[in-house]
């Protein structure tokens, strides 16, 4: 059974410790957060909760353990997609640790940055359990805008990606019956090299389920020698186990944070800018 030690995302701080001394000191999100759940022994039901904006509640629970950790000096504060723990994070026995008191005392830094500034838009309060962790506005701009184009629209957009990410022959089949089959193109590796690649776009916010893997590999059979699903939700932990199964054709997974990141790099339909937000913590010390 897990312990929370304050809002129920707290659950995740011993898990994210030892997830991450499993990967030698630091892991990418999906990693982290993966094996997070494992060892807090989830059930895949308790994966598909959602919430109201259609992000996975316990994967956002986990984002918000990562942001009070971070604060706590437990992680580094990078904002890019790997997690690494501090020295601090290192040498702490997670499983004695006092949890409670980091989440108060990040808790009051919140407060204390609440009283220098009229309104900060990413504080999060006592129940962020079902408020969303700060990842970035755009993102869920961007998955908002994903969910609400219709079924053909969205096929179209995933052609153009695949095509911008180096696939060749990209075609949409839009065929119903076809066992979930959306398109098939080709990538190649090399000259001498390339792959035949079956994928499926699903246009939703629930969680991709083992099932539907199966499902997918079972009409794919024979017929390419890949396949990729792209979703603008999330995979449980059990679906990414079965896509990656031994002696089974691999699929390829892409969710909605990834498909983003994915626009980020080539750029596709995101427009880049620098810009600055004040670190008001930064500050304090020189009040002293």
């Amino acid at each position: 059974m897990s312990i929370a030690y304050g809002p129920e995302f707290t659950r995740f701080f011993p898990p994210i410790v030892k997830a991450l001394r499993e990967t030698g000191g630091s892991g990418t999100t999906s990693e982290v957060i993966d094996r997070s759940i494992e060892l807090l022994g989830l059930t895949e039901g308790e994966q598909n909760i959602e919430l109201a904006s259609g992000s996975s509640r316990v994967r956002n629970q986990a984002q918000w353990a990562r942001l009070y950790m971070a604060r706590g000096g437990i992680l580094d504060s990078s904002k890019r997609g790997v997690w690494r723990l501090t020295e601090l994070g290192n040498s702490l026995n997670p499983d004695t640790y006092d949890w409670r008191m980091l989440f108060k005392s990040v808790q009051k830094g919140f407060a204390d940055e609440r009283k220098q500034r009229e309104e900060l838009d990413e504080t999060p309060e006592d129940d962020a359990d079902d408020a969303i962790a700060p990842t970035g506005d755009y993102v869920s701009e961007v998955l908002t805008i994903l969910r609400g184009l219709p079924p053909s629209g969205f096929e179209k957009l995933c052609q153009n990606l695949l095509r911008e990410s180096g696939f060749q022959q990209v075609n949409v089949t839009g065929k119903s019956g076809d066992g979930g089959i959306d398109g098939i193109g080709i990538l190649q590796v090399n000259p001498f090299v390339s792959f035949n690649v079956l994928f499926q776009c699903k246009r939703y916010a629930g969680s991709v389920t083992p099932s539907q893997i199966r499902d997918f590999r079972g009409a794919m059979v024979g017929r390419a020698d890949k396949g990729l699903v792209i979703t603008t939700g999330t995979f449980t932990v059990e679906a990414k186990r079965e896509a990656r199964r031994d002696g089974a054709p691999p699929i390829e997974l892409v969710d909605g944070e990834a498909l983003v990141r994915l626009f980020e790099s080539l750029e596709f339909g995101l427009l880049p800018r620098t810009t600055y937000d004040v670190d008001v913590s930064f500050f304090h010390q020189f009040h002293e």
